[in-house]
């Protein structure tokens, strides 16, 4: 079993030293390599990942293989709300957009820390509440917003979910998040930049201005940042520094 205590996954840290010490028992460091899926619509989910590195996106999938941009996942999160909420099946695809390690613990061990860990709970289900506020807010975005408006926000969000300007994210990786062909992300990126927003490389973008990204993307992000800001998911008593 793996020593959490170098953990950077604010879920983890956000836990008292007690609760963590049991939770150890259960959590293996894994790798998580760029295009793997971890869990795919209508299957079983076998273990919970706390990202440590890397991002992890969630998508629904369409018949014919079409996915549709849903939320990232960095080390503010993990995978496991469907978990959280009783199921025991995914009901959409979880697959590493850019790569990095993650605590891994089994289905059964999250289940059991669910039941016995009561800060463990409270930690999990405060996140559900931000992972499903999130959910919701994408949906209405897909429809409310620009694309230009809507890439600003993944990348900010991606952004924030690494903690580094510097994304390893290609144009045809955010084209499948959001659901839309590469020229028009290639357009939208390209209109970003003009405005000195971002640079774009080989299977990279920068943010080189975040304030002025962040108004240039649509208000689901800062509404989104402004009722976190409200929960106390990440200052729950005992928190860590970050």
């Amino acid at each position: 079993m793996t020593e959490r205590r170098g953990s950077s996954n604010r879920l983890i840290l956000a836990l008292p030293s007690s609760a963590l010490e049991h939770l150890t028992r259960n959590l293996d460091t894994v790798e998580c390599r760029r295009g793997q899926v971890l869990v795919d619509p209508d299957t079983t989910i076998e273990g919970v990942f706390f990202p440590d590195a890397g991002l992890i996106s969630v998508a629904a999938v369409y018949d014919g293989g079409k996915i549709g941009e849903v939320t990232v996942i960095g080390r503010e999160g993990c995978t496991g709300v469907d978990a959280i909420l009783g199921a025991d099946r995914s009901c959409v695809r979880m697959q590493v957009q850019i790569p990095g390690t993650a605590a891994r613990m089994p289905l059964q061990g999250f289940l059991e820390a669910m039941e016995s860990l009561p800060e463990f709970r409270a930690v999990m289900y405060a996140y559900a509440q931000v992972y499903i506020d999130e959910l919701m807010l994408s949906v209405a975005c897909r429809s409310a917003h620009s694309l230009l408006q809507r890439l600003a926000r993944w990348l900010l969000m991606i952004r924030d979910a690494c903690d580094a300007d510097d994304l390893p994210v290609s144009q045809q990786q955010l084209a499948a998040l959001l659901g839309v062909h590469r020229p028009s992300i290639t357009n939208a990126a390209r209109e970003l930049e003009k405005m000195g927003l971002i640079a774009r490389g080989v299977r990279q973008m920068t943010v080189r201005d975040r304030v002025a990204l962040t108004h240039a993307a649509c208000e689901c992000y800062t509404r989104m940042r402004a009722r976190n800001r409200h929960r106390r998911i990440y200052s729950i008593s005992h928190r860590r520094r970050l």
